[in-house]
């Protein structure tokens, strides 16, 4: 049995990696100060191989028992929050991926630090590459989280390569399945929230942008292999199967048989226009790819997450 930290696991990934860690016969430490985590989305685990610990990552921290693998997953993520928290969502780069790093370095453990497809920002090469060093506007407003999780990154590699620590580095593209929380300002929530209540789906812009949609357990199933392989540049985890936001809307509208109506709103500043993994690298060093098609999981969704936690409540 291994001892798995995990920062963010009372979050949507968080939780469902404490899961499947606890599935494969680990012990799990939780860490999240519950900031855009729920104790929801853990509190169906009662078993003694888990405990959370309500710590805020940006100050100094601490676990007293050995530590085998610490999976990084704790920053605000989806819009709504980074722009809440813009200095938060900083600190959370810098701050709590150092601190976490130095815990990982005591305990000499395996550190994966979940990075994001953001950090290619609006890309000039599709799909994106490992290697594709992005075109990020660092002053934007979707910057605070661009530019911490880049940041994350190169602490990552400075912690590998002076002080020794074993680090992975894994960039996750769109996800989604149950426990994403219902007004958290990302695609597949949004429309199915609406869709569900036969409200209008707002598209930004004309819907020609394109996303590719990764379902949890795929994502999961990745992160774990990661982890638990002797890799230490990044790899991106995510389906390359590529969809128009317009297609997404139209997939939700036919599987709730919703009497919805598309309207387009005006495009975020620095929306992506492109986004889809060359999953090349997962493939052939980790044996990794989806398994679950947009449609299948859009049904896995609603069935395991419920009508009423998909619709929600305004936060």
């Amino acid at each position: 049995m291994a001892t798995c930290l995990v920062t963010g696991g009372a979050g949507f990934l968080g939780s469902h990696l404490c899961d499947e860690l606890l599935r494969r016969g680990h012990r799990v430490i939780c860490v999240d100060n519950l900031e855009t985590g729920s104790l929801a989305n853990i509190h169906h685990i009662r078993r003694p191989e888990f405990v959370h610990l309500n710590i805020d990552i940006i100050t100094p921290y601490f676990v007293d028992e050995p530590v085998d693998f610490v999976y990084h997953l704790a920053s605000p993520a989806s819009p709504i929050d980074y722009l809440r928290l813009p200095l938060h969502t900083l600190k959370v780069g810098s701050h709590g991926t150092h601190h976490t790093l130095g815990l990982a370095k005591k305990h000499r453990a395996r550190f994966l630090i979940a990075s994001t497809s953001e950090v290619y920002g609006d890309p000039q090469e599709h799909p994106q590459r490992e290697t594709y060093w992005g075109h990020v506007n660092p002053i934007g407003p979707r910057g605070v989280y661009d530019e911490a999780k880049r940041y994350a990154e190169a602490l990552t590699m400075a912690y590998h390569r002076q002080q020794g620590v074993d680090t992975a580095i894994m960039r996750i593209f769109n996800t989604y399945g149950p426990r994403m929380r219902p007004h958290d300002g990302r695609a597949i929530p949004t429309f199915l929230r609406q869709a569900l209540q036969d409200q209008p789906i707002t598209v930004f812009g004309d819907g020609s942008q394109t996303r590719s949609f990764c379902f949890v357990s795929d994502l999961i199933r990745g992160m774990i292999a990661l982890a638990e392989s002797d890799i230490h540049h990044p790899v991106n985890i995510g389906n390359p199967r590529e969809f128009t936001l317009l297609e997404l809307a139209e997939a939700v509208i036919e599987i709730t048989k919703s009497r919805s109506q598309i309207v387009h709103e005006q495009l975020p500043t620095d929306d992506p226009q492109v986004r889809r993994p060359d999953i090349t690298l997962a493939r052939e060093l980790l044996g990794w790819e989806p398994q679950v098609e947009l449609r299948e999981g859009l049904r896995r969704t609603i069935e395991d997450a419920g009508v009423e936690a998909l619709v929600g409540a305004p936060t």
